[in-house]
C-alpha cells in the first residue's frame, strides 16, 4: 500500500479526559477516603505537621519508603500517634510493602494506589513519567512496570476504541502487547462495537535502536532539551536566558505559539525565524500610530495582550537560542557533529577514536565521553580489544575508578561491548546472511543468539539507507527527508523501522532487517478487521516508546506525518536523550 500524498492530517483525539479522570480519582482519593485538605511537597526533610494524619503520594521506590519509614519511627520515638497512609503512583509494589515491614512500620501504614500512567505533555504527546524504566528494564531485568504500559494502552483503547493494526519489535513491546491482550479479554464488552478513532499502533522497544537516542539533537526543541533539560513539558530557564536576576519556569507545547513554529526546525533555521517575528511584531505594534481613538480602543482590548505575550515568548526563545550557541561553541559542536556523522557513515574511524581520547584526556564532560565511546561500539558493531582496553583505561584514569561499575552496566545492556574472535563487521554479517537463507531455521539457532547484544548497525544502514546519498550540499531549509533532524547525515533507524512498516501494512520484505536487529522472535503484526475503522483514523498512527523517546525521534514522525498524510500520536515511558540514557547506566551520580 503506497502512502497517501500530502492528504490533510486527521484531527487528533481530545486527552484533556485523560487529565480529568486522573484529577477525580485523585480528588475522590484525597478528599473523600482520607479527608486530605493540604499538601507538602516532601524533599527528604522533615515534615513540620501538627496534623494527626500524614498522607503521602508518592512513587513506589525503596529510597521514598525507607524516608517514610525514618519519619514513622521518628515520631514513634517523641511519643507521637498520628495515621499514615501511602498513595502509590501509578501502582503498588509487592517490594516496597516489603520495605515497610522490614522497618517495623507496615502496620502503622495503610496503602493505596493511585491510577495515573498517562501525563498528556501536549496535543500529540503523552509520557508515563517513568524514567527508570530503562535502566529496570534494559539493565536489570525488572519487568515490573510491563504491567503499567499495557493498563494505560488498555485505558487508551477503552477511551478511544479498539486499534484496528498493531505492530510492535522487542521483548518488551511483545510482553507488554500480550499483557494488554489479556486486559482486553478479561473486559471485552468495553471496547466492542466501538468505531476505533486511532488506526495503528506501533510499539518499539529503545534496545531496537541505541544509535538515534545516542547522536546530539540538532532541531530546536531537542538542543534545548539537551542544554537545559525539559521536565514534564517544561523547562527552567536561567538568568542568561531571561536576561534578570530570575529564573522563568515555561511551558513548552502547543499553546506557545513562538515555539511551535520553530520545536521542529533545524537549529541553523531558528534565528532567521525568530528575527522575522521580531519584525513583524513591531510592525504590527506601529500600526498604532496611524489609529484613531475607537481603533485605539480596539486594539488595546483585542490584540495588544496577545502581542505583549508573543513579545515576552519571543524575548524568551531569543535568550534561549544565544545561551545554547554560547554553550555549543564553547564545547566546539561543530567538530562534534563531524565525529559523530563519520562515526555513522563509517568513516576516518582512527581519526574519530583519537577525538574521543583527546575527549576524555581534556576531562570534558564523563557523560559526553562516555556517550561517544558507546556511539562508537555501536556503530563498528563493538569495539577491537586494542581500542577498548585502550580507551576504559584512560578514561578510569581521566575520570576515576569509582566509573568501573558502569562500563560493567554499559556491557550488560549492549551499548559499550568488545570484539571477540570473529566478531568483525564482515564475519557478523555473513553470519546473519547464512541464518536468513537458511529455510530450514524454524527458530533463532545457538549461532544467531550467540549474536545477541550486537548491533549490526552498518548493514542495517545499508538495507533501510539510514545514510542518504546526496547530490551538493543538504538543503536545511527545504528538507526532503527525516534525515534533517541530524543535519541530513543520518534518518533514525526506529522512524524509517516505521516508515517501512507502514508502506508494506506488515514486516514482511524486512525480514532480514528484524533478524539483524536480534528481534526474529519478537517482531509481531496484529491486523483485526478494518470495516470499522474510518479512512481519517486510519491515519492515525499511535507509535508507543518503551524506553523512552527523543524529540529529534519525534520531529522526524511529524515530518513524515505532514509528507504522507498522517498524524502520529506519541506515548513514551519518559523523554529521553544521549546524557539521560548515560545516567541511567552508571553508578556514579553527578
Amino acid at each position: 500500500m503506497a502512502f497517501p500524498h500530502r492528504l490533510d492530517a486527521p484531527e487528533l483525539p481530545d486527552f484533556s479526559m485523560l487529565k480529568r479522570l486522573a484529577r477525580d480519582q485523585l480528588i475522590y482519593l484525597l478528599e473523600q477516603q482520607h479527608e486530605v485538605d493540604k499538601l507538602y511537597k516532601v524533599e527528604n526533610k522533615p515534615v513540620l505537621s501538627s496534623n494527626e494524619q500524614l498522607c503521602f503520594l508518592v512513587r513506589p521506590r525503596i529510597k521514598n519508603m525507607r524516608y517514610i519509614a525514618s519519619l514513622v519511627n521518628a515520631d514513634k520515638v517523641a511519643g507521637r500517634t498520628r495515621k499514615y497512609k501511602v498513595i502509590f503512583s501509578p501502582q503498588k509494589f509487592y517490594a516496597c510493602e516489603m520495605v515497610l515491614e522490614e522497618e517495623g512500620i507496615y502496620g502503622d501504614v495503610s496503602c493505596d494506589e493511585w491510577a495515573f500512567s498517562l501525563l498528556p505533555l501536549d496535543v500529540d504527546l503523552l509520557s508515563m513519567e517513568l524514567p527508570e524504566f530503562f535502566r529496570d528494564y534494559f539493565l536489570e531485568g525488572d519487568q515490573r512496570w510491563i504491567n503499567t504500559v499495557a493498563q494505560a494502552l488498555h485505558l487508551l483503547s477503552t477511551l478511544y476504541g479498539p486499534f484496528p493494526n498493531c505492530y510492535g519489535i522487542g521483548r518488551c513491546a511483545k510482553m507488554a502487547y500480550e499483557l494488554w491482550r489479556k486486559l482486553e479479554e478479561e473486559e471485552d464488552g468495553e471496547t466492542k462495537g466501538r468505531r476505533p478513532e486511532i488506526g495503528h499502533i506501533f510499539l518499539l522497544d529503545r534496545d531496537v535502536d541505541f544509535v538515534t537516542a545516542l547522536c546530539s539533537q540538532v532541531v530546536y526543541e531537542g538542543l534545548v532539551d539537551d542544554t537545559f533539560r525539559i521536565k514534564c513539558g517544561s523547562v527552567d530557564f536561567g538568568p542568561e536566558v531571561t536576561s534578570s536576576d530570575k529564573s522563568l519556569k515555561v511551558l513548552l507545547n502547543a499553546e506557545d505559539k513562538v515555539f511551535h513554529e520553530i520545536r521542529n526546525e533545524h537549529f541553523s533555521n531558528v534565528f532567521g525565524f525568530l528575527s522575522q517575528k521580531a519584525r513583524n511584531l513591531q510592525a504590527q505594534y506601529d500600526r498604532r500610530r496611524g489609529m484613531d481613538i475607537k481603533q485605539m480602543k480596539n486594539f488595546v482590548s483585542q490584540e495588544l495582550k496577545g502581542l505583549k505575550q508573543e513579545h515576552r515568548l519571543l524575548s524568551l526563545h531569543i535568550g534561549a537560542c544565544e545561551s545554547i550557541m554560547k554553550k555549543k561553541t564553547k564545547q566546539d559542536f561543530q567538530e562534534l557533529i563531524k565525529t559523530e556523522h563519520a562515526l555513522l557513515e563509517g568513516f576516518n574511524i582512527r581519526e574519530s577514536t583519537s577525538y574521543i581520547e583527546e575527549h576524555i584526556d581534556r576531562q570534558v564532560s564523563p557523560i559526553e565521553s562516555l556517550r561517544l565511546m558507546c556511539l562508537l561500539s555501536i556503530t563498528e558493531n563493538g569495539l577491537i580489544p586494542k581500542d577498548y582496553r585502550s580507551l576504559k583505561t584512560q578514561y578510569l584514569q581521566s575520570y576515576g575508578p569509582e566509573h568501573l561499575l558502569t562500563f560493567s552496566n554499559l556491557r550488560r545492556a549492549g551499548l559499550l561491548t568488545e570484539q571477540g574472535p570473529g566478531d568483525t563487521l564482515t564475519a557478523v554479517e555473513s553470519k546473519v546472511s547464512k541464518l536468513v537463507t537458511d529455510k530450514a531455521a524454524g527458530k533463532i539457532t545457538d549461532a544467531f543468539s550467540s549474536l545477541a547484544k550486537r548491533s549490526n548497525f552498518r548493514a542495517i544502514s545499508k538495507k533501510l539507507n539510514l545514510i542518504p546519498r546526496v547530490d551538493g550540499e543538504y538543503d536545511l531549509k527545504v528538507p526532503r527527508d527525516m534525515a534533517y533532524v541530524f543535519s541530513g547525515a543520518y534518518v533514525p533507524l526506529s522512524c524509517r523501522i516505521i516508515e517501512q512498516v507502514l508502506e508494506r501494512r506488515s514486516w514482511q520484505g524486512l525480514d532480514e532487517v528484524v533478524r539483524l536487529l536480534n528481534c526474529g522472535d519478537f517482531a509481531f503484526t496484529d491486523m483485526t478487521k478494518e470495516d470499522k475503522a474510518s479512512s481519517e483514523s486510519l491515519r492515525l498512527i499511535l507509535v508507543v516508546f518503551l524506553g523512552g523517546c527523543t524529540f529529534s525521534e519525534i520531529s522526524a514522525l511529524r515530518f513524515l506525518g505532514r509528507e504522507k498524510g498522517y498524524r502520529f500520536i506519541f506515548l513514551t515511558t519518559a523523554v529521553t536523550n544521549s546524557a539521560r540514557l548515560m545516567e541511567a547506566m552508571s553508578e556514579v551520580k553527578a
